[in-house]
């Protein structure tokens, strides 16, 4: 157990909008320490990532086993999208001030008591609870793997580190369901939470004895009514896009729960504008590279999540590809996210990110538009003519900007502000995808039961 605080550039911006070099590890040289911090953070997001493919797979095997309702099992899955999508800027934030090696390993030591808990969960609402309990950890660990890495690689390798742990990633998103089929088939679907705690314990490790300390050395305290308004925010506005859909935007709860959200959001930015120690200083979003990549990030993740849910429906209710069938279409799309994501972040590091962002999402949009121009087809035997060729670009082009996107949202600020800018990064692209798939759902709903009655 040691610390590493005396590498902390006194000359840095206050607000964190200056470059990348200034820092908690100036210029780190990545050397063995560097393969721990991310053999350490590959295993806490793997953590996170198996949970999340994982359980779609097992929950008809979880359903019978522990007699839980359509609402109970919708719960199983949100309460953990709240509670992450909540917590994850306060987590960041946490990180930069108390030690992000620290925070992290809390993080990844909370997240294995959910799982344990949801491993020897007793009935539904046992389940919910240990999902809470996940939620708060994963908040932790999220932004806490990506601020490491940035504290512990130099620039010029920092984009080829980010892929490296993207590729991993994305691998291990590919392969939960399969496992997660695996165990449900052989009726052990409590391992699909108990295979965290090796994973686990693996992490806090190599984290406690091959790491060092890293945080922000100038003793700022804690936001913590900041914290707990972007929280309550974020949990109240996340709430409240999940339940549109089935309730309708229209529907008393959900205006006041998204009134009440959007309200502790703007007292959120007040707080921080007025506090000498703000969570998220707001100086941090007049740097363009930062801000700019986090809105190419809420578009990206927004479109990538509707994609993914109305292309399983598409191909399912209305192309007549089975369940299993239509998952394994998305191999090609999961296939080069792994091969590309690491290639991409070299390049990054090479020519900048500039290019690779701009040529990725030109070529992630020509995806969208392939598989929008899929009509009705003879179902699988047609796939390789209708959406192969989309789903190829599409993964193509994410596999080509997630990584130089992420790339430069780390190293647009002070790496002060390592676990800020992650946290915030998440928070976006978490809260994009349950937006987008609200009110995307929310208008085809509305169009087709427009279509109907017209048919009517």
């Amino acid at each position: 157990m040691y610390e590493q605080e005396g590498n902390v550039n006194s000359d840095a911006t206050p607000c964190g909008i200056g470059g990348g070099a200034a820092g908690v590890v100036s210029d780190p040289p990545a050397g063995e320490t560097g393969r721990w911090v991310l053999f350490a953070t590959i295993l806490a997001s793997s953590m996170v990532f198996i949970d999340s493919s994982v359980l779609n797979v097992a929950m008809p095997a979880l359903q019978e086993d522990l007699q839980a309702t359509g609402a109970q099992l919708l719960w199983i899955v949100n309460a953990y999208l709240v509670m992450l999508a909540a917590f994850i800027m306060l987590g960041g934030s946490m990180g930069d001030r108390l030690g992000r090696r620290r925070v992290l390993i809390a993080g990844i030591t909370l997240f294995m008591a959910g799982s344990l808990a949801a491993g020897m969960a007793i009935d539904a609402y046992f389940l919910i609870g240990a999902r809470v309990v996940q939620g708060l950890g994963g908040a932790m660990m999220i932004p806490g793997s990506l601020a490491l890495i940035t504290s512990f690689f130099p620039s010029h390798r920092r984009g080829r580190a980010i892929g490296t742990w993207a590729a991993v990633t994305a691998g291990v998103t590919v392969i939960g369901p399969l496992m997660g089929g695996s165990l449900a088939d052989a009726g052990l679907w409590r391992g699909v939470f108990l295979i965290n705690i090796p994973l686990g314990v693996v992490a806090v490790l190599a984290l406690a004895l091959r790491v060092p300390e890293v945080h922000d050395s100038s003793g700022l305290r804690l936001d913590y009514a900041g914290g707990l308004l972007a929280a309550a925010g974020l949990a109240l506005l996340t709430y409240a896009f999940l339940a549109a859909p089935a309730a309708g935007f229209d529907s008393p709860q959900v205006v006041a729960t998204m009134t009440v959200g959007w309200l502790a959001l703007a007292a959120f930015g007040v707080v921080e504008v007025r506090s000498d120690h703000p969570m998220v200083p707001l100086g941090i979003f007049r740097n363009r590279a930062f801000s700019g990549a986090n809105l190419i990030t809420l578009f990206l993740y927004g479109a990538l999540n509707v994609t993914v849910f109305f292309l399983a429906l598409d191909m399912v209710q209305i192309q007549g590809y089975s369940p299993t069938v239509a998952g394994l279409t998305f191999l090609p799309f999961a296939i080069m996210m792994v091969v590309l994501s690491r290639l991409a972040g070299a390049l990054a590091d090479r020519i900048g990110s500039r290019i690779p962002i701009t040529v990725g999402t030109l070529v992630t949009a020509a995806g969208l538009l392939a598989i929008a121009a899929v009509g009705v087809t003879d179902g699988p035997a047609d796939f390789w003519t209708s959406f192969f060729p989309g789903i190829l670009l599409f993964g193509l082009g994410l596999g080509g900007t997630v990584t130089p996107l992420t790339t430069t949202v780390m190293g647009a600020l002070d790496s002060r502000l390592a676990g800020t800018a992650s946290g915030v990064n998440n928070a976006v692209s978490r809260t994009a995808g349950v937006f987008a798939v609200a009110i995307v759902g929310s208008l085809a709903l509305m169009a087709f039961t427009g279509a109907l009655e017209d048919r009517g």
